[in-house]
């Protein structure tokens, strides 16, 4: 478990760091393309867990899907209102261990780099499966484990050993190599989980 981060007091520079804001618009082009990807084609509902100021909420809304965000920061939520003004989004103060929201609910539950920060992460993957409409539900993480001299995070094999038994189809992307999502070159481990709970999902 890493250490307690105030994500209040570090709301106001969050959106410096380049995969945070999509600022340039190669790093934004890179993002779509990826949520492009992971998203369902039709418009459908998407809860974005730790949304942080909302950089891929907008980026799911602007594909025509109806998004939730939670954060446990009222200064994250702050900006992301401010960046989906005019959206159709919601975005709800609350844990992302344990959203504010109904269970079977949504067509994805979208989330980057939250589940490293949770106390027994194989609960709370559980949890966010039970929030997943139950035909067509599908689940996208995106995590990685950050430094080398001590470093935080979680591997990917440890979500994909979690989620495997408990979904119809999993995928396991390496995010590591594609220098465009960070705003530069990284050499750590990076990578995406798209879990759906049906093979025939959309």
């Amino acid at each position: 478990m890493p250490e307690t981060i105030d994500w209040d007091a570090t709301a106001a520079a969050f959106d410096d760091q380049p995969d945070h804001g999509l600022r340039d618009p190669e790093v934004r082009a890179a993002w779509a393309g990826r949520l492009a990807d992971w998203l369902p084609t039709r418009p459908g509902r998407v809860l974005d867990l730790g949304c942080g100021t909302g950089s891929l909420s907008l980026l799911a809304a602007e594909r025509g899907h109806r998004v939730t965000g939670v954060d446990s920061a009222p200064a994250m939520l702050e900006h992301a209102h401010r960046k989906l003004a005019g959206r159709d989004a919601e975005f709800l103060l609350g844990d992302a261990a344990r959203p504010p929201v109904r269970q079977g609910a949504y067509d994805v539950v979208l989330v980057r780099h939250v589940l490293w920060t949770l106390p027994e992460p194989e609960a709370v993957l559980r949890r966010w499966l039970g929030l997943l409409a139950p035909a067509a539900g599908r689940l996208v993480l995106v995590e990685g484990v950050w430094g080398e001299l001590s470093p935080v995070g979680i591997p990917a094999d440890r979500v994909t050993r979690a989620l495997r038994p408990l979904v119809a189809d999993l995928r396991h992307e390496p995010l590591s190599r594609d220098a465009r999502l960070w705003g530069g070159p990284v050499a750590d481990e990076r990578y995406a989980v798209v879990a759906t709970l049906s093979p025939q999902a959309p």
